[in-house]
C-alpha cells in the first residue's frame, strides 16, 4: 500500500515583478521586467520525513518554503497539506494552518520584542482555541519551554534577555504551539555558532521522532542537510536539478551541479579524490540563460544544454546525464 504524502507540491511557479515605476518605465522606454524565482518546481514529502531543499543564495528555496506555507502567493500550481488544496485567493483554511507552521532564520528578527515569552508561545493557542483558560494555557507554555531545554520560568522573560539559540528554541516552541505536525524551517541554524547549530539540529530531531513531524528543510549547508534529511532536493536558479535520497545523493551524485556543490565541501576524511572545483557565478535571474541555465558553468554541456531545457526523467534533470555523457 502506497502512503499517501503529506505535503504535495506540483508545478509550483513564481514570478516577481521587479519594473521601475510606470512613469520612470515611459520615460524611459524600459519594458516590464520579470523575474521568475521558482519554475516548474514538484515534490512530495511523506508524514515524518524531512525533504531538504539546498541550493546556492537566490536558487529560490526559501520562496518555494514561503509559497507551502501560504505566506507568498503562487504565480502557479498546486500546493496541498495531507491532501487538503490551498486556496489561491484565501490560502489553507484555518483548520489546516494551524497544522502547518514555519521557524524563520534569524531568532533575532522573528520575536516580537516588545512581548514576553509566555505571550509570544501562548499566541498560536488564542488563535487557534487550544486553551481553555489562562491556567491550561500557563501549563501548555511551561510544558513547551521544558520540551526545547529551557526553564518554564523563562517565561515572564523578554527575548533580548536570551542567546540566538536560545531564541530559536523559544520560536521552536511557538511553532509547536499549534499542535502542528508539518513544520517549514527556512535555514533556522544558519544565523547560529556552530556549536548551537548542533544543538539545535539534535532538538529538532529528537522532536521530530518524538512527535512524528513532517519536515520541510531549506538550507545551503550540505553537512547539516546530510544529518537532517531524508530526502533531498537540488535546486539551481528557480528549478529542481535532483532529487533523490540522502544516501544516494552524496554517494552517488548525478547532476553536474550537485557534484560541483559536494566538491566545494571540505574534504575532512583527506580520501584524495578527484574534485572539480566551482566555476564561475550564479546567472542574473532576469534574463536567464537559454535551454539549461546551468549550462555557462557546466564541463558537459553541448548545443542541445544551450537550447532545450531538461525534464525531470528518473530524479534529474540533465541533458548529460540522460545521454550518458561523462567528465
Amino acid at each position: 500500500m502506497t502512503m499517501k504524502p503529506m505535503v504535495s507540491v506540483t508545478n509550483a511557479r513564481k514570478v516577481f515583478d521587479v519594473s521601475q515605476p510606470w512613469l520612470e518605465r515611459v520615460l524611459s522606454g524600459q519594458d516590464k521586467q520579470m523575474l521568475v524565482a521558482v519554475d516548474d518546481v514538484s515534490f512530495t514529502i511523506k508524514k515524518g520525513e524531512t525533504f531538504a531543499l539546498v541550493g546556492e543564495s537566490g536558487s529560490g528555496k526559501s520562496t518555494v518554503a514561503r509559497m507551502v506555507t501560504g505566506l507568498l502567493p503562487a504565480s502557479g500550481g498546486k500546493f496541498s497539506i495531507d491532501e487538503v488544496a490551498l486556496d489561491p485567493k484565501h490560502g489553507y483554511p484555518l483548520s489546516l494552518r494551524r497544522r502547518l507552521q514555519m521557524i524563520f532564520q534569524d531568532p533575532y528578527a522573528s520575536l516580537d520584542p516588545r512581548w514576553r515569552v509566555g505571550q509570544i508561545i501562548a499566541e498560536p493557542m488564542k488563535a487557534f482555541g487550544l486553551a481553555r483558560n489562562e491556567d491550561e494555557e500557563r501549563a501548555r507554555v511551561s510544558r513547551l519551554l521544558t520540551l526545547v531545554g529551557l526553564d518554564p520560568a523563562d517565561a515572564i522573560k523578554f527575548p533580548h534577555q536570551f542567546s540566538g539559540g536560545q531564541r530559536q528554541r523559544i520560536a521552536i516552541a511557538r511553532a509547536l504551539a499549534s499542535d502542528a505536525d508539518v513544520i517549514v524551517c527556512d535555514e533556522p541554524t544558519s544565523a547560529l555558532d556552530v556549536s548551537v547549530q548542533a544543538q539545535i539540529l539534535n532538538l529538532m530531531k529528537d522532536l521530530q521522532r518524538d512527535l512524528s513531524l513532517t519536515l520541510l528543510f531549506i538550507s545551503h549547508n550540505l553537512a547539516v542537510v546530510r544529518y537532517m534529511a531524508d530526502v533531498i532536493g537540488v535546486m539551481y536558479l528557480g528549478r529542481l536539478v535532483e532529487v533523490a535520497r540522502v544516501e544516494t545523493l552524496f554517494a552517488q551524485p548525478r547532476h553536474p551541479y550537485t557534484r560541483m556543490l559536494l566538491d566545494a565541501v571540505p574534504d575532512l576524511a583527506m580520501t584524495g579524490r578527484s574534485r572539480q572545483p566551482v566555476q564561475g557565478e550564479v546567472p542574473n535571474p532576469i534574463s536567464p540563460p537559454s535551454g539549461c541555465t546551468f549550462h555557462p558553468r557546466c564541463p558537459l554541456a553541448n548545443a542541445r544544454c544551450q537550447k532545450e531545457i531538461p525534464l525531470m526523467i528518473d530524479g534529474v534533470a540533465c541533458h548529460a546525464v540522460q545521454e550518458g555523457r561523462k567528465a
